[in-house]
């Protein structure tokens, strides 16, 4: 054998095999989709996005610039609206309520949604099964349907003008829902967890706090990004029960606004783009938590 034959064997020899049937994807071109698809999907986005954005940037204009032009960009720019609404009170105050009555519903929501999630997935017991109906029930029933009852429940209460007033059939209406996306999650816990836990002396509360939490945290997450922005967003539960505007909710407080100062539309369109600020802020952040939340709650 000569010795370029013998070069050539141990180089080959030397030289990893490339897999067989196994391409670079990287040098394959990628393929398009339908376009159709593509214009469908472009024009949800534009019918979604066009309104906030034009709420938005009409709040940089004066009310001359959209008598003039409706649909045009602001010439110049003006940060008085803004700057005038971040300075007052009402807005501020508004703002608070709607802090503390979407924390309060969201925790409410996620602990007792997160205990009966837990007794659902985990134990049998007679009329699971009712109860587990009773829940999906639930969501076939939004609460504009049930609004004049719950106003009547509300006023037996004493909590007509009350921020507690709208907390509470906020919780009960948003606890379908946390179950229905919850149980998967916590049946998908492997019962040697628990069983090594009891083994362990762990008792069940103990293996709820230390285990369940925190392996159903992503489904947690989600059911709670769903109830901060739905409360955040409720209008007609406060409209009914709230009367002064002391306790008014942000979108209550848009109403008010607007009635106030219905002339002065730019000052009105400032307004209602900082009160659904935090929600878009809140809900872009955390909208791969919500899908993957979802997704999750699916599989299981």
């Amino acid at each position: 054998m000569s010795a370029t034959t013998a070069d050539s064997w141990s180089s080959s020899a030397a030289e990893p095999k490339a897999p067989i049937g196994r391409r670079d994807n990287r040098d394959k071109p990628q393929k398009w989709g339908n376009p159709f698809t593509y214009f469908i999907a472009l024009l949800v986005i534009g019918v979604c996005i066009a309104p906030v954005l034009y709420i938005v940037l009409g709040g940089f204009r004066t009310n001359s610039q959209i008598s003039t032009s409706p649909a045009a960009l602001p010439h110049p720019w003006v940060m008085s609206n803004y700057i005038s609404v971040l300075k007052s009170v009402t807005f501020w105050g508004e703002f608070a309520n709607s802090v503390i009555v979407a924390l309060v519903s969201t925790i409410g929501t996620v602990v007792l949604g997160l205990m009966v999630s837990f007794v659902l997935a985990r134990y049998d017991f007679k009329l699971k099964g009712a109860l587990y109906s009773l829940f999906a029930a639930g969501l076939m029933f939004p609460l504009v349907i049930a609004i004049t009852p719950l106003y009547i429940v509300v006023k037996d209460l004493g909590l007509v003008d009350n921020l507690f007033g709208v907390i509470i059939p906020q919780i009960a209406f948003g606890l379908p829902t946390t179950v229905i996306i919850l149980v998967p999650f916590l049946r998908a816990i492997p019962n040697e967890i628990e069983e090594a836990a009891a083994i362990d002396g762990t008792s069940r509360l103990g293996f709820f706090v230390r285990m369940v939490i925190p392996l159903s945290l992503p489904g947690v997450v989600t059911v709670g990004i769903l109830s901060f922005i739905g409360s955040w967003n409720n209008y007609v539960l406060p409209l009914y029960i709230l009367n002064s505007q002391a306790n008014f909710t942000l979108p209550l407080g848009v109403q008010a606004f607007s009635s106030q100062y219905s002339v002065d539309t730019a000052r009105v369109l400032a307004f209602t783009s900082l009160a659904m600020l935090p929600a878009l802020i809140f809900f872009a952040i955390f909208e791969k938590k919500i899908v993957g939340g979802l997704t999750g709650a699916v599989k299981g």
